[in-house]
């Protein structure tokens, strides 16, 4: 039988997931949450941009989802609300994320534990994904399978974002701010904090205890004003980031998680942007690894940025067969089966 499916939101990365969940045969959906009253009473085939009506309507009622009996809730707001976790969870649901979750370090200990509690009590589980932290974590911990000495493990994310419009919360990594500018630093670590999320999980990964997580960051400031269509960084004003997440053992680096953000062609300090991800494992051996993803002949969006919805979505929805089987409570990506585009693959 198809494993029944509520898609909690339909924004940028939601429209994806509601789209696969609709194509995938292994899926049934049953229910789709909108927070707000614009999309409540729309088919879900209109809200992913398919032609066909699926029957199903978004409802911003949470207790007639609930009655629907669904198995999985795929969960993509922009930003995890505990409580609703924590009533999904008790609800019996079983949850694959996308917003902002990988271990729950980043919350606390005392929200990780409530998280924990109402899985427990629902016997249900909550899974957390992406691309990155996600997936580009997990292509570092496969890579150490090779090796008998692990020296140090770094994952880069290098990326001209120009085309991708999320600038409520880009703004606090510093993207068109003043060098300078009073907390920009402790900004950008709130914001990003779920990347010590996946420094815990690699850790975790490979046995080890951390003595420490630390955050530091770069800027480069825009040569001219850059026009992104959404927003103008004047000339002067951070339109590059380069942050780097540190897992320390010994007052060495273990782990480093970096990020490398662009916007606009126009920056000083000749900034250099790599395109991609890069993945090294050092040790015996030494194994390097670079991702690049393109899009496929019959893509007909405008830029690069519907692809990185795409990726973000799939590897919590292709999770849901495992997350469903797996224990109540919370379940990181090296703790499962390992797994494919199950459902997905065309003749």
């Amino acid at each position: 039988m198809a494993y029944r499916v509520i898609q909690w939101t339909t924004g940028n990365v939601g429209r994806r997931s509601l789209r696969a969940v609709i194509e995938n045969p292994l899926y049934e959906l049953v229910g789709v949450y909108s927070h707000g009253p614009s999309k409540v009473g729309k088919d879900a085939a209109e809200l992913c941009g398919l032609d066909t009506p699926t029957g199903v309507l978004a409802t911003n009622d949470v207790e007639a989802l609930f009655a629907l009996k669904p198995d999985v809730c795929v969960y993509n707001p922009m930003w995890i609300d505990v409580d609703e976790l924590c009533r999904i969870l008790e609800a019996g649901v079983n949850i694959v994320a996308t917003a902002a979750f990988i271990t729950g370090r980043w919350l606390g200990e005392e929200q990780r534990a409530r998280i924990r509690a109402a899985g427990e009590k629902g016997g249900a589980t909550l899974f957390g994904s992406g691309m990155n932290p996600g997936f580009a974590n997990m292509m570092a911990i496969v890579s150490s399978q090779v090796c008998n000495r692990v020296d140090q493990v770094r994952v880069l994310e290098s990326v001209d974002s120009t085309g991708y419009d999320s600038w409520e919360t880009e703004v606090n990594v510093g993207f068109g701010k003043l060098p300078g500018t009073p907390g920009l630093v402790e900004a950008a670590a709130k914001t990003t904090e779920v990347f010590s999320d996946a420094v815990e999980l690699t850790a975790d990964a490979l046995g080890v205890t951390l003595d420490e997580i630390t955050f530091d960051i770069d800027y480069a400031v825009a040569s001219a004003d850059n026009e992104l269509g959404y927003a103008t960084i004047r000339k002067g004003e951070i339109t590059a980031v380069d942050g780097r997440w540190r897992g320390k053992v010994g007052g060495k680096d273990l782990i480093v998680l970096r990020f490398q953000w662009l916007k606009g062609p126009n920056v000083e300090n000749g900034f250099d942007i790599k395109h991609g991800y890069f993945i090294d494992v050092i040790g015996m051996p030494t194994v390097h690894t670079h991702v690049l993803l393109v899009p496929p002949k019959d893509w007909n969006e405008e830029n690069y940025m519907g692809l990185g919805m795409i990726m973000t979505a799939m590897p919590a929805v292709n999770a849901i067969p495992h997350v469903v089987a797996a224990k109540p409570g919370i379940v990181m990506q090296h703790e499962l089966p390992a797994y494919g585009a199950k459902g997905f693959a065309r003749g």
